[in-house]
């Protein structure tokens, strides 16, 4: 996928990495020259499969246990990656997850759950990694920036989603949370930048395009006529991770086919 080793000699780590769009931004660092830590909180046989894949196609990965919603164990992963890698230079923050419901039905549990992951989640790995950043400065043998956070959100930071408000208002919260983080840290070389997916063929969302009844329903709110692929997403953040975007902080690049664009409103509204 990338020729240029434009990653070479740095170090990320993706949280929720073993499977779907992690998988293919863990894949896609490691091809472009990144050694990778692959987080996880379950299934570590496919965490196992996908060290190999990267190793056997010449990359460099390891794969580190913990919930992202659970300071100890967060604090915990950065101290293991540290000492497997010496520092960090990419953060992705990929972890996410889904408990849907309507609103007057939603669960006090559930909403807390999904804030949790994928919010707090967010903002307890980038404050790790921006202690190290701070401590290391910029490491000029490999890049012009001191670190690179990439928030992988959601189109739904922008549309609402009946039946997931929970997973939305995560979602608006990482679009803000992201720009202030940019805002705090543009005047110290950190650079914070989000990607948005839209539908993404992954395991998680099979049920929405897995038939082709499903898939042209989907494509009724896809503007460019397709449904989008996990590699999509690995192309936009390793660009985002390198220097040929070193330029651009607290930006939402929106990988959706045009999903943004309100669709329903193409024949003139």
């Amino acid at each position: 996928m990338h020729t240029q080793q434009v990653l070479k000699g740095q170090k990320a780590l993706v949280t929720g990495a073993n499977s779907g769009i992690g998988a293919a931004i863990a894949k896609g660092l490691a091809a472009a020259g990144a050694e990778v830590a692959i987080n996880y909180v379950a299934n570590p046989h496919a965490t196992d499969r996908l060290i190999d894949e990267i190793e056997s196609a010449g990359g460099k990965a390891i794969g580190i246990k913990a919930d992202v919603s659970k300071e100890d164990q967060v604090q915990a992963m950065f101290r293991e990656m540290l000492d497997a890698f010496g520092t960090i230079d990419i953060l992705v923050n990929n972890a996410g997850l889904q408990r849907d419901a309507p609103v007057h039905e939603m669960s006090l549990e559930d909403w807390n759950f999904v804030l949790a992951v994928n919010l707090t989640g967010q903002f307890l790995c980038s404050r790790e990694a921006i202690k190290e950043f701070l401590r290391r400065e910029v490491p000029r043998d490999c890049s012009c920036s001191a670190g690179k956070i990439i928030c992988v959100s959601s189109v739904h930071d922008r549309i609402p989603w009946a039946g997931h408000a929970n997973y939305a208002a995560s979602k608006g919260g990482v679009m803000l949370l992201m720009m202030t983080m940019a805002q705090e840290l543009a005047r110290y070389k950190i650079r914070v930048n989000s990607i948005s997916p839209g539908a993404i063929k992954t395991p998680i969302n099979k049920a929405a395009w897995e038939t082709p009844d499903k898939e042209a329903e989907l494509l009724e709110l896809i503007p460019y006529g397709r449904v989008g692929k996990v590699e999509d997403i690995a192309n936009a953040a390793v660009w985002l991770a390198s220097d040929a975007s070193d330029y651009i902080t607290g930006a939402t690049i929106y990988v959706d086919g045009g999903m943004t664009l309100y669709p329903g409103f193409r024949e003139g509204g």
